[in-house]
């Protein structure tokens, strides 16, 4: 008898419910009270349970009525989520959009782009992984993430298209109490090189030869920016950071902004990108998550 409940049923006794009488959920769904009598009765003989104590003059939800309301609301919840995502899809809406984020890229650019993009498309899941340098492109490229926010590499996959976002500043940072930061003036490459630095590393082949702002020939390697980012706290090294990760940590003494020969005032600042593949770009959500990143203002100096 089960198999026999219907969705009108369910979308009656909830408006029941919801409109507190028979007759005011007529009125919402344009039926007749007879009819919206029928139809709840008629789920009651069906799933054997009594829904509603009719002994006073509007009818009150019983014990079983209350626990298998929120039983119906999910139900039909979610056959209008899926009635939603079906009708997304139809029109070229991606059924998921996976994106993989450079572990650069502001978490809160990103956040406060996640916060848009639910209002925008309720019924697109989105899947998002963080990863470095390469790392970053290697999702797109194998075909686990449509998109992906990107730090440039010297050459860019033949297989994919890039679109420019904003660059974020990129400072050489040491902890306080670390040699390097008791100097004044500027930092020689010569000085740069007799202590450790502090190296993101690649895990992908995607950068394999290549350095990018090694400057010291005594490395430390880490694949984690947050283990990088202990490390500097605690001295272990200097090397180069997002400026936006330590602006907190410049601003109340933790770390201090290294000036370094060749190294622009305020630090560098990083080109990043959207990249995909040429052979499959995105549709409509991956295309408006691009264009509110470009307008993600991503540039952040240091504190003075």
């Amino acid at each position: 008898m089960l198999d026999g409940v219907s969705l009108d049923q369910l979308r009656t006794f909830i408006a029941s419910v919801d409109e507190g009488s028979f007759s005011a959920a007529a009125r919402k769904v344009r039926r007749a009270q007879s009819v919206v009598s029928d139809l709840v009765s008629g789920l009651e003989a069906q799933i054997g349970v009594a829904l509603f104590d009719r002994s006073g003059r509007y009818p009150k939800l019983t014990p079983a009525g209350v626990v298998l309301l929120a039983d119906a609301r999910g139900i039909v919840s979610g056959v209008d989520f899926m009635k939603a995502r079906a009708k997304g899809m139809a029109s070229g809406l991606e059924p998921e959009l996976s994106v993989v984020v450079d572990v650069f890229f502001p978490i809160e650019a990103i956040t406060e782009a996640a916060k848009a993009f639910r209002e925008h498309f309720p019924g697109t899941p989105l899947r998002l992984f963080v990863e470095a340098l390469g790392g970053a492109y290697q999702p797109v490229l194998n075909g686990s993430a449509s998109i992906g926010i990107v730090g440039s590499l010297p050459i860019m996959p033949a297989s994919l298209s890039g679109e420019r976002l904003n660059g974020i500043a990129f400072g050489m940072v040491a902890a306080r109490d670390h040699p390097l930061a008791q100097f004044q003036g500027t930092v020689s490459k010569w000085e740069l090189a007799r202590h450790v630095q502090l190296v993101l590393t690649d895990r992908s082949e995607l950068s394999a030869g290549r350095e990018f702002g090694v400057m010291s020939p005594s490395t430390w390697r880490l694949a984690d920016l947050f283990a990088k980012h202990a490390f500097l706290l605690n001295g272990l090294g200097w090397g180069g950071m997002p400026l936006h990760t330590v602006q907190r940590d410049i601003a109340e003494g933790r770390l201090v902004e290294l000036s370094i020969e060749d190294v622009p005032p305020g630090g560098l600042i990083l080109p990043m990108s959207a990249v995909y593949p040429t052979a499959a770009p995105p549709g409509p959500a991956g295309r408006w998550l691009i264009e509110r990143l470009k307008r993600c203002p991503t540039q952040q100096a240091a504190p003075a």
